[in-house]
């Protein structure tokens, strides 16, 4: 770099100091803009957060790991009955039933899923599938209890989803226990809690239904 003039000093100095300002103005302008339309690098730590609002809690073990994973599967399991009754069902009770499991589950599945994502587990568990622990109902899988109801209709059709449901709804509640006396992680097992009640409480509406039909 060549050296300035002395002449040339006063009118440097001056240029200088313009410049400072222009860059300490586009610094800032920056800055605004990054705290505007870039998101923060990830936390880390004890919590990290995975989208607006939501904190998760970094402690989890392997029981916390495979209660999220197997319960994603589960609740994806559930969802599909519900579907297909909201589209079948002979009733509008077991319609209005099957419409709110499906409307329940969808969030908890998008929480689970957020845990081992900030976990860095993957979302798949490595030792089973659908017919794992609390996966089956009646001693059939879930590909299978969806083709006994895609052959029923009617009447027929209501009965036989609540029967499997109430199956399913114990799955879970067992899958649930297992992580209150293994787990960690207090979010999962607040998580686990909840499912807990109320999939016994739709379990006890289920047998009402059943035995008013």
């Amino acid at each position: 770099m060549k050296r300035t003039p002395v002449k040339f000093a006063r009118r440097v100095t001056t240029a200088a100091a313009l410049g400072l300002l222009t860059l300490g103005l586009t610094a800032c302008g920056d800055s605004a803009e990054d705290e505007a339309g870039s998101p923060a690098p990830p936390p880390t730590g004890a919590a990290a957060t995975t989208e607006p609002g939501t904190t998760v809690d970094q402690t989890h073990n392997e029981a916390d790991t495979e209660f999220a994973q197997m319960m994603i599967v589960h609740h994806e399991g559930a969802i599909e009955m519900a579907d297909l009754a909201i589209e079948n069902a002979d009733t509008e009770q077991v319609r209005t039933l099957a419409e709110n499991i499906s409307a329940a589950q969808g969030p908890e599945i998008e929480k689970m899923t957020s845990w081992l994502r900030a976990w860095a587990e993957d979302m798949v568990s490595e030792h089973g599938g659908m017919d794992h622990g609390g996966m089956q109902m009646d001693g059939m899988s879930q590909e299978e209890a969806m083709t006994e109801l895609r052959s029923l209709s009617g009447a027929e059709f209501d009965g036989r989803f609540l029967e499997l449901m109430i199956e399913h709804h114990l799955g879970a509640v067992e899958m649930a226990q297992s992580e209150l006396e293994n787990g960690e992680n207090p979010q999962a097992r607040q998580l686990a809690e909840q499912i807990i009640q109320d999939q016994q409480s739709e379990i006890s509406v289920m047998e009402q239904m059943l035995q008013q039909s």
